[in-house]
């Protein structure tokens, strides 16, 4: 606006910035183009290496080769969005796929799974089952509304002094799973933890269609109230379900039965 006045109205420069009410020198000022390239460039190269790195570590790293000032640094820093807290990705080593095969004998395989579901005033609970896959027996039906890997591990426990130690247990990619408590059980224990592959649950088919059956018959036609109705509820159905119900993959015999012939 001030240029215009000077040019077209042939108006001084003092005349111009009085009429305007602004000083000569915001007037006169030329805005200092800067190039951020390097300040970014070095900013990603930091972050690749040290993702959950903090903008003082940052900014202490790049002064020592480079003279920019922290506030120039902080400034870069934030327009790339790096002072939002990013969360790292949880990597899985690789899983290989491994057939669901038939065992000959009872606790060659068992599997384990959660399911999840809610009583009536909405507070979230959690089910352990875990299956031997040679009967298709329910060895226990575990109901609360936490069960860490600590807590699978005295499942497993109170199981094993009943019952023998499996050879293997097969699992999905659960917290509780890939726990190091669980794995370092396991090797104590000398037993095989074979995991499936994400988002293959076929791959422990024969406790998938267990937990579908809970599903069905349990969770989706009672409304429970509190923990001690699920937990009732829920022994009543498994042993039923190991000395009542014909399996049709057993011959029409339930698991007891098939285990009794064995023996």
């Amino acid at each position: 606006m001030a240029a215009s006045m000077i040019k077209d109205h042939k108006l001084s420069e003092r005349q111009a910035c009085n009429a305007l009410r602004i000083s000569r020198t915001s007037y006169r000022y030329q805005p200092v183009v800067r190039c951020d390239e390097p300040i970014i460039d070095a900013l990603n190269e930091l972050v690749s290496k040290h993702p959950s790195i903090g903008f003082w570590n940052s900014y202490y790293r790049l002064r020592r080769g480079c003279s920019w000032n922290h506030k120039r640094v902080y400034r870069v820093y934030t327009e790339m969005g790096l002072n939002i807290r990013r969360r790292a990705r949880k990597r899985l080593p690789a899983r290989v796929k491994q057939a669901l095969f038939q065992p000959d004998a009872y606790n060659q395989v068992w599997s384990m799974d959660f399911m999840s579901d809610s009583l009536w005033d909405g507070r979230s609970y959690r089910l352990l089952n875990i299956l031997d896959d040679y009967n298709r027996e329910m060895l226990s039906i575990v109901a609360d509304i936490s069960l860490p890997a600590l807590r699978v591990i005295r499942v497993l426990e109170g199981l094993t002094q009943e019952r023998g130690l499996p050879q293997m247990i097969r699992v999905d990619n659960g917290p509780e799973f890939i726990s190091r408590q669980l794995d370092v059980w396991c090797r104590d224990k000398k037993i095989q933890l074979v995991f499936i592959q994400p988002g293959k649950p076929m791959q422990n088919g024969f406790i998938e269609r267990c937990n579908g059956s809970i599903r069905r018959e349990l969770l989706n036609a009672y409304v429970f109230r509190t923990l001690d109705e699920v937990r009732d509820m829920t022994e009543k159905w498994r042993m039923d379900y190991n000395t009542h119900r014909p399996h049709k993959a057993l011959n029409y015999r339930s698991p007891i039965e098939l285990l009794n012939n064995a023996c």
